[in-house]
């Protein structure tokens, strides 16, 4: 089976100067890839670019095997990707089931469906988006991007501002989702553990730099090299030009990469 999307050598930024640096990644169907990272590592802006938001400095990214259309979001959309943004990106005087049906196109999820994954929506269908808790909001951010049926959902910080109960209800549906393997994720996310719980590959990005990627059960096993990522303190063996290593749970490059 084809990737949903691959880059190759990916430099991403504004007005042409790149803040992420050759950036090679490959999405296959179903998986859900965590990228990791400090606050200014670049996240955000690889998201966007993958959203088709932001055009590509240089490289490729291909999307379900085509070019990524440069600077049209509404087409990558409709080829099969949705994006959940750090700011929720709802329309706040309209209301929640506005927002929903605002996302369901010809052939989505219809309301009731949608309800089926956050059922505390419900009673808060009149009520407009602005006016709900931010966990309410960051639910109906989630519901609306899964209603056209995506093949690939990105998710910007999908726990900022929320209490912990609420993050455990939010990753509790994003896990549902990879269980069930109808949607391949790439989430960004500043609980790491948890991110590193729910996705199959990860990887860590620093000044714009991949600096660690691998299976995400060896990183979530080498705390100690996570922790020296995020700090700049690697070990020696792992730092140096070219693509970050594979790590494997010893702290090694796997052979042969």
């Amino acid at each position: 089976m084809a990737p949903l999307l691959t880059t190759d050598s990916l430099f991403a930024g504004y007005r042409g100067k790149a803040v992420v640096r050759g950036l090679s990644l490959t999405i296959e169907p179903g998986e859900v890839f965590a990228l990791l990272g400090p606050n200014g590592a670049g996240k955000t802006t690889t998201l966007l670019t993958l959203a088709g938001m932001i055009p590509p400095v240089s490289g490729s990214v291909e999307l379900f095997g085509e070019p990524l259309p440069r600077g049209k979001p509404h087409l990558v959309a409709r080829k099969g990707l949705s994006f959940v943004p750090d700011d929720r990106g709802l329309f706040m005087t309209l209301t929640t089931r506005e927002n929903l049906k605002l996302g369901i196109g010809k052939d989505g999820r219809p309301v009731d469906e949608l309800l089926e994954f956050f059922p505390e929506l419900e009673k808060r269908l009149k009520v407009p988006a602005g006016q709900l808790s931010g966990g309410e909001q960051q639910m109906l951010s989630l519901a609306r991007a899964l209603a056209p049926r995506p093949r690939l959902l990105l998710i910007d910080e999908m726990s900022m501002g929320l209490a912990p109960t609420l993050v455990e209800r939010m990753f509790s549906v994003v896990q549902q989702l990879a269980a069930d393997r109808t949607v391949a994720i790439v989430l960004v996310e500043q609980f790491v553990e948890l991110a590193l719980e729910l996705a199959t590959n990860a990887a860590v990005l620093v000044h714009g730099d991949v600096v660690l990627n691998g299976p995400a059960s060896d990183l979530a096993d080498r705390p100690d090299l996570l922790e020296g990522a995020y700090f700049g303190a690697l070990p020696e063996e792992l730092v140096g030009e070219g693509p970050a290593p594979a790590v494997a749970a010893n702290g090694k490059a796997p052979s042969g990469s």
